[in-house]
């Protein structure tokens, strides 16, 4: 199996503005095609962009809700797919048939070929729940696809890799919000507004238990322990009045970080990844230790999902 050059990205989008959005995800797909990237990766509705959705009414999530494959961002991005030579991966809002769906796509040489539907989505009461997850073949790797908040249900990656993934996509939206978990919460606008004459205040807030610390809690053990590839993707900057703070990042099967964007703009990052590591990572040693036996009728067992973050019921 030939290696694969992956690209990251982070980027600041604009609420609703599909055009602006595409624009900048045209100019990051340009620079990664001229760094001979593969493939690049954005962030969870980085054509819609995310937060602002919480506020808006049925008839205004339609207005920005496209079908898959047919719709206008989906030929944009399999426009620029071809002209950069690239394969890219974005979010959107689909619309299919009366129901609403946060949807993750990957296009390559023409067409469509991969779409997955958020499995629990929150920030919307008109977004329905994908109802399967999605493995696909990429260059001769197989992928698969969590969004956001699916990452943290530890059983959808454990799922999705014993369906075959080598490497999982995770977009987000994520960071800076409040939780139950000490030191967490939103991150001052006037450190953001000011980040260019003293960054430092800024970076230890994007650093601290608000941001990359809390991932790297939680981002390396899902690598790890299912001894596949992870690739997260996050806004940087502000998605609807929440500040975020990118850190965008590859992880290998050991859990390792690979490459991270550490500044406040739009950029990606690039990291070369090879198959040898799959099946020397430990992950791989436990998948194969797995005694389903012993736990199938305990994790299969009934149970009410409930996924609205501490932030949200607050609102």
């Amino acid at each position: 199996m030939e290696d694969l050059t992956i690209a990251v990205a982070q980027f600041e989008p604009k609420d609703g503005n599909k055009a602006y959005n595409l624009s900048v995800i045209h100019e990051l797909a340009r620079q990664a095609s001229r760094k001979g990237v593969d493939v690049i990766s954005f962030h969870e509705m980085s054509i819609t962009a995310y937060t602002f959705f919480k506020n808006l009414d049925r008839n205004q999530v339609l207005d920005l809700a496209e079908e898959v494959p047919a719709g206008e961002s989906c030929r944009q991005l399999i426009s620029i797919s071809e002209e950069h030579e690239i394969a890219i991966l974005a979010g959107l809002v689909e619309v299919d048939g009366d129901r609403i769906f946060n949807t993750y796509i990957c296009v390559n040489e023409g067409e469509v070929i991969a779409r997955y539907r958020k499995l629990h989505p929150f920030i919307s009461p008109y977004m329905s729940a994908g109802d399967e997850y999605v493995v696909f073949d990429l260059k001769g790797w197989q992928c698969g696809i969590l969004i956001c908040y699916d990452n943290n249900v530890i059983e959808n990656v454990r799922a999705t890799a014993l369906l075959g993934a080598e490497i999982i996509f995770a977009p987000h939206v994520t960071g800076c919000t409040p939780s139950s978990m000490p030191g967490r919460g939103y991150v001052d606008d006037r450190l953001w507004q000011n980040r260019k004459k003293d960054p430092v205040p800024l970076r230890m807030e994007f650093d601290g238990p608000k941001g990359r610390e809390w991932l790297l809690r939680w981002l390396p053990a899902r690598a790890y322990d299912n001894g596949v590839y992870y690739v997260f993707s996050n806004p940087v900057g502000y998605d609807g009045e929440h500040l975020k703070n990118g850190n965008s990042l590859i992880l290998d099967p050991y859990g390792e970080i690979l490459t991270e964007i550490r500044d406040f703009d739009n950029a990606l990052t690039i990291a070369t990844i090879t198959h040898d590591k799959l099946s020397l990572a430990g992950g791989f040693r436990y998948k194969n230790a797995r005694r389903p036996e012993l736990y199938r009728d305990i994790i299969g067992g009934a149970h009410q999902s409930e996924t609205k973050p501490v932030w949200l019921q607050k609102n």
